[in-house]
């Protein structure tokens, strides 16, 4: 065959040295990621022709759903790029994830990584990298899950027409202005990932997959580039993940959810290890111990997200519904095996899986989320930052959560704070979150969520700076009004606090020289801890005399040691401009007497 003829390079892909396969091979299990609204749901609507965005709420994906691709629906839509190759394909299948739009790798966990084995990372092409797409290269990453980039929306590029049916022709043949819009954004794309140590092209210029990341430029709405997509994803699977395949005899799979249906639980899974019986014995991981329980009934997934047909045995890789006496105990995301024999070493191989991926710190934040797997996404992306989890659950957040973050009050401020992705605050907490005066917070866009904690955290650690601040004496600059009220014994008179915050027991200096301590401060006849700027209150100071050391119109300024003056400087971050200004002065005031002061 003469590969060189043919404008795709798919002859990389597709050496007959890597297409033979000795056992039987499972199903690749393909998990497409990316930005809200960038399109993954509308792109596996056009794979298996049907209309799920359209059904979900606001167009983003609410829960996981896995779709069942045979081969000879494959063959069938790829049928004039497979021809002009003569190929044939090895896989079964594939078995596709969509993710919701709002996780990266929610429940999508096994043992030694991500559950995908390949994943359709989705980019809007006329929007680039955004937040989740960031988010979602990382996580890829941190599992070592090899990916392809869908460039989707080429058809929203202005002026862009539908001329051909192949890839490369439509493309080639697009106005000039337009091709040179698609150029401009495509090397947009090429140089954002090139951040994230990427060397990617469009596929039909790379010539070693193994070294250069692979854009596929296609539509979800019209359908451009979904068969280049596929014959890719087949390329990829066959040859790479030779022998990842390969069935095992050990029955291994993942709970994406509970489901509720007509007053049933069913528990909705991948198999993607071995075979899975009716009436098999399963031990489901747990946060604290393992489940044991029995498969009463099975039903797996039938092509192109058709619903389920009943079954005795299924084969992975496969999505599977089942009903199990103990399904409301089981949480999303958890790992199971199936218990032939010692069930005993089954719960510890099992247990050990979740020991694994959520390893504690002694001190730190509490974390909550809806599943395993979503959890793990969020510690991954905390200890990115330096964060410290002490404590993690899967569900809602309790009273419990609140009370625990509540130790951390005073040891350390900064971890009295639950984080909940994708999880509710119960009604027990509402009244326990006013008494434990820790911070709840949630959000079902896990970026955003880590975007608000970063926030939170900055103005908590000025918070905590600032209170270490007030042992010191702040700075402050009062005019003396010609209000008095007591002249002596102790002198009660009117000031108005120019600049910084005036509190009682603060010492006052006038021109460099000490004058006296404020015993008091009043405001309308009442004792206030503090007055700011603007503010006119009347102070007393018990060792001076009103009209001798005190007069109208005088400046008085807090009186600071050498030691408080470099402490508030050192912290002059958390200091207002104003505060800033007196701070100046002091310093020009006191460095009168002493050149040195200060410094």
């Amino acid at each position: 065959m003469n590969w060189h003829l043919y404008p795709y390079p798919f002859h990389k892909l597709f050496n007959p040295l890597f297409l033979y396969f000795s056992m039987a091979v499972r199903q690749p299990i393909i998990c497409v990621v990316g930005h809200v609204d960038h399109g993954k749901t509308s792109i596996l609507d056009r794979i298996r022709s049907t209309a799920i965005a359209a059904k979900e709420a606001g167009g983003i994906t609410q829960k996981i759903s896995f779709t069942t691709f045979p081969i000879s629906i494959l063959e069938e839509k790829c049928e004039p790029l497979l021809e002009s190759f003569k190929i044939k394909i090895d896989i079964p299948g594939f078995l596709f994830i969509d993710t919701p739009g709002h996780a990266a790798f929610t429940n999508l966990r096994k043992r030694g990584g991500a559950l995908a084995d390949l994943a359709i990372l989705v980019i809007d092409i006329n929007e680039g990298v955004m937040p989740q797409t960031a988010e979602s290269i990382e996580i890829l990453k941190a599992n070592k899950t090899p990916f392809i980039v869908a460039l989707n929306k080429i058809d929203a590029i202005s002026g862009w027409r539908r001329v051909s049916e192949n890839l490369k022709e439509n493309i080639d043949k697009q106005s000039s202005h337009v091709k040179k819009d698609f150029d401009t954004k495509l090397y947009r794309i090429v140089g954002a990932l090139s951040s994230y140590g990427f060397d990617s092209d469009i596929f039909t210029r790379i010539s070693d997959f193994t070294k250069q990341l692979a854009l596929i430029p296609c539509s979800g709405k019209t359908g451009e580039g979904i068969s280049e997509l596929l014959v890719m994803l087949a390329g990829l699977s066959q040859r790479f993940l030779k022998g990842k395949l390969i069935i095992g005899k050990e029955t291994k799979g993942t709970v994406l959810e509970i489901k509720k249906e007509k007053d049933m639980l069913y528990v909705e899974a991948i198999v993607y290890d071995g075979h899975l019986n009716q009436s098999d014995t399963l031990v489901v991981a747990g946060l604290e111990k393992p489940i044991i329980t029995k498969v009463r009934a099975l039903f797996e997934a039938l092509p192109l997200s058709k619903g389920f047909k009943p079954a005795k045995s299924v084969t992975a890789s496969a999505g599977i519904r089942m009903q199990v006496p103990d399904a409301s105990q089981i949480l999303s995301g958890m790992p199971f095996i199936v218990a032939k024999e010692n069930i005993k070493k089954a719960e510890l191989e099992i247990q050990r899986e979740v020991s694994e991926a959520i390893h504690l710190d002694r001190e730190g934040i509490i974390a909550k989320a809806d599943s395993l797997g979503s959890l793990e996404a969020l510690l991954i992306l905390l200890r990115k930052q330096g964060i410290k989890v002490s404590r993690v659950g899967i569900g809602s957040i309790t009273k419990s959560d609140a009370i625990s973050a509540s130790a951390s009050l005073e040891t350390d401020p900064l971890n009295a704070i639950v984080l909940g992705f994708n999880v509710e605050i119960s009604d027990e907490i509402k009244e326990a979150k006013k008494e434990e005066k820790v911070k709840l917070l949630t959000n079902d866009v896990i970026y955003k969520l880590i975007e608000d904690f970063g926030a939170w955290r900055i103005e908590k650690q000025q918070d905590v700076a600032r209170k270490k601040l007030e042992s010191l004496t702040m700075p402050c600059r009062l005019k003396v009004l010609r209000f008095m009220f007591r002249q002596s014994k102790p002198a009660i008179f009117g000031v108005k606090v120019e600049a910084g915050i005036l509190k009682p027991e603060i010492p006052l200096m006038k021109e460099g020289k000490h004058i006296d301590k404020v015993k008091a401060v009043q405001s309308e006849g009442k004792s206030v801890k503090e007055a700011k700027k603007g503010q006119e209150v009347a102070i007393s100071l018990p060792n001076v005399t009103y009209g001798r050391q005190i007069k109208e119109h005088d400046m008085l300024f807090s009186e600071l040691s050498e030691y408080e003056f470099r402490a508030l400087k050192e912290n002059k971050k958390l200091l207002s401009d104003d505060e800033l200004k007196i701070l100046r002065e002091i310093a020009e005031i006191k460095r009168k007497e002493k050149s040195t002061w200060g410094l």
